[in-house]
């Protein structure tokens, strides 16, 4: 390649010795600017010309690395420098290894490949050698990998991975030797590499003793942290010994361990300035107590609460170290904190980036941090966690960014969720046989978080409209509100009444309005005013025609952490519904809920979610309870297994007036890219005409759910606990538009 460049040198040199160009040019040059170009240029326009300039800016080019040849003409006194670039990488596969976009986007980063990057062998080479290091590390041996380039154009390649995973490792004994304070099952539950369980490896929950050489090297330190956790400060474990027969590919892991003695804690000294905040008011409200059991993840916590205290003060960079001394001769433990509180930090400016439909203003409404704002540490961490509970965001992250000693930006990222949809569709129900369904909603309107929708529903069984409007913060106030019209015609078959079928036609409007006390509690009333009408289709004397006219007050509370999968928090709230403002029906009815999140992740390392909910309602008879109003059981929102409506009152005149459901479910990533999860479930629910527990019913299975663009949609297979003869039961439904 020199070579050419010399003597292509030689022959410039000859023909314009001692000559100046007036202008200088680039060819073919697409991966530097032009200004970059001119920077590595030796030498300038109307500057005399020498080899030695020429040959000094073609060898800066060539260190870029992005230019397979470079050559040089002079005409018209325009030096033009010509380069033939390198291909670079427009298209990147994997196939038999990694299938999940996340996981791939991390495998190609520790490979050093994304697209965009230029092509080279040596690239491909060494991304080669990071594959199958990849591959040893997630415990597969052997293993193939051969690489396909396919060249798109002349600038352009499409690069192909295709793996034959090699044969996996399995775990058939782990030795714990020396232990003693511990079981092997402590143990068990901490380290990723566990011992292969005898039988139904592939059954949730059981171990398929699968190695992972990546995990290894971290198991002996949550051994020693687990030790931490029960006391003992002066534990030793050794890495992890294996033993492997690459014949059967199995392995032997064993572990020596010193226990030492296990130690309490005697005092607690918390070193912070009076001034900032009074240590006396900390000590009360630590975790880690006088004369308890040592734990290493119970001091951390006591770490975070100190920080959060004197951070909520403004000392955005408050750093909280510990010294832990131990007394081995009576086996006590003293914890001394230093809190470094720094300066006080105020907010200079709040930027906001990624919202390209959401207004400003209604992300700022749920940002508790101004400019010019005193820092606290609190009101940060519930911003994020208020922007995710909107719904209108599929991503939020929120960074502190240092402009001076006292004053920082926050930087909002936002990555808008599709709130808009219009739904055209239909499917079967085990109950409501076929159903159409037709809405345009938007919770988003053009960005203004109006949530305006309409809807519609056909099927045997009910058809339903409905027309709603709210908005969650009148003028970005603390005020909300909300308004609907809706007709609703529904058909409940009792299979054991004399009367036939039920008919309800319910047609209406309602309004509410509603102020945020706090940043998770919200209090309001809503007013409904509904003409029903119910009629029979055997016996017609048994028709009844009313109007409800009700108030409802409620009180909600909620500090879950997203909209659609929340992974930790609360939410619960309760109503008194007053029917008998004028109208026929005289009852009222109080409704109470709850529902908790909690992520096992920290215990697991999997992305695992403990749901609990429960609902308990009550009707008290005024003067007159319609025949529409009643609870019944059954169907995807109470207890699951069971068809809906299957357990109804056994006649009209005595109503269920007492109503309980309660739900535990274990949910699990599915396919994370797109928002599917799957989970078990346990349901149990009781209803009764004076009494909760007259009629009690249960059910389990598996639910696959998908937070799709439409709504959230759920696909129920289920199965009754010991249902009764007669009971009409369900192993399959779906919904649209429920979450947990």
């Amino acid at each position: 390649m020199y070579k050419k460049i010399i003597l292509l040198f030689i022959f410039i040199t000859n023909i314009l010795a001692n000559e100046k160009f007036e202008e200088i040019k680039f060819e073919g040059l697409t991966q530097i600017s032009q200004e970059i170009a001119l920077e590595t240029m030796k030498f300038k326009n109307q500057e005399d010309y020498t080899i030695k300039k020429l040959d000094d800016s073609i060898k800066e080019f060539y260190k870029f690395r992005y230019f397979k040849n470079i050559w040089v003409t002079l005409e018209d006194k325009i030096l033009t420098l010509h380069f033939n670039e390198k291909p670079f990488i427009a298209k990147l596969e994997m196939s038999g290894y990694k299938t999940r976009d996340e996981e791939l986007d991390t495998l190609y980063m520790s490979m050093s490949l994304k697209k965009g990057t230029m092509y080279t062998k040596q690239k491909i080479q060494n991304a080669k050698k990071a594959l199958l290091l990849a591959l040893e590390r997630d415990g597969y041996i052997n293993s193939v990998v051969e690489v396909d380039i396919e060249n798109i154009n002349e600038t352009s390649v499409a690069v192909k991975f295709d793996v034959n995973k090699g044969d996996s490792i399995t775990i058939t004994k782990v030795i714990y030797k020396g232990a003693k304070a511990l079981e092997d099952s402590d143990f068990e539950e901490v380290i990723a590499n566990k011992e292969e369980d005898c039988c139904f490896t592939w059954f949730f929950g059981q171990n398929d003793g699968e190695m992972s050489f990546e995990q290894l090297q971290y198991d002996s330190h949550r051994i020693r942290d687990l030790y931490l956790q029960n006391g003992y400060l002066d534990a030793k474990v050794s890495a992890a010994f294996s033993k492997v027969d690459f014949n059967t590919n199995t392995a032997t892991l064993e572990y020596t361990i010193t226990e030492g003695n296990q130690y309490h804690l005697e005092n607690t000294i918390i070193y912070l300035d009076d001034t900032i905040y009074n240590p006396d008011k900390i000590y009360t409200e630590l975790k880690l107590e006088k004369h308890d059991v040592f734990n290493i993840s119970k001091l951390r916590k006591d770490q975070e609460y100190i920080k959060t205290l004197v951070s909520n003060k403004g000392y955005a960079y408050t750093k909280v170290n510990y010294d832990i001394t131990p007394n081995k001769e009576d086996k006590t433990v003293d914890i001394i904190y230093n809190v470094t509180p720094g300066e006080k930090v105020y907010i200079n400016d709040v930027i906001i980036s990624g919202n390209s439909r959401t207004l400003d203003r209604v992300i700022r409404r749920n940002i508790y941090l101004a400019p010019k704002d005193l820092y606290n540490l609190t009101d940060f961490k519930d911003s994020k966690s208020a922007l995710s509970r909107t719904g209108f965001f599929q991503g939020v992250n929120i960074k502190q960014k240092r402009v001076s000693a006292n004053k920082m930006d926050l930087l909002i990222s936002v990555q808008e969720a599709p709130t808009g949809n219009l739904i055209i569709g239909g499917g079967y129900g085990s109950y409501d046989g076929w159903m159409i369904n037709a809405s345009v909603n938007d919770k988003n309107i053009l960005g203004s978080g109006l949530n305006l929708g309409f809807s519609y529903e056909q099927s045997s069984k009910k058809t339903n409209y409905t027309l709603s409007l709210s908005n969650p913060a009148i003028y970005d106030s603390k005020y909300n509100g909300s308004m609907n019209i809706h007709r609703n015609k529904s058909i409940v078959t009792d299979y054991d009444s004399i009367l036939g079928d039920k008919e309800t036609l319910e047609e209406g409007f309602g309004f509410g309005i509603g102020r945020s006390l706090t940043r998770h509690i919200r209090v309001g009333s809503n007013y409904t005013y509904n003409d029903v009408s119910v009629t029979y289709d055997i016996d017609s004397t048994a028709d009844n025609d009313y109007v409800t006219s009700s108030m409802t007050p409620y009180i909600n509370f909620n500090n879950t952490d997203d909209y659609f999968i929340p992974r930790k928090g609360i939410t619960t709230g309760t109503s008194y519904k007053y029917a008998g403002l004028g109208g026929d029906a005289k009852y009222t009815q109080s409704s109470t809920y709850f529902k908790y999140f909690y992520s096992l992740e920290d215990l697991t390392d999997y992305d695992v979610i403990l749901r609990y909910k429960n609902s308990v309602r009550i009707l008290q008879d005024n003067g007159n309870i319609p025949d529409s109003t009643t609870f019944y059981l059954g169907g995807p929102t109470s207890v699951r297994g069971y068809s809906s409506y299957a357990i109804q009152p056994t006649d009209s005149d005595h109503p269920l007036t007492r109503y309980f459901t309660n739900t535990v479910e274990l949910s699990f990533p599915l396919i994370p890219s797109a928002r599917m999860r799957w989970a078990l479930f346990y349901d149990y629910g009781m209803v009764g005409e004076e009494k909760f527990n007259e009629i009690k019913k249960s059910g389990r299975g598996v639910v696959v759910a998908w937070y799709s663009p439409v709504g959230p949609l759920q696909f129920i297979f289920a199965r009754a606990i010991n249902p009764e003869d007669g009971d009409r039961t369900s192993n399959f439904e779906f919904s649209l538009g429920t979450k947990f």
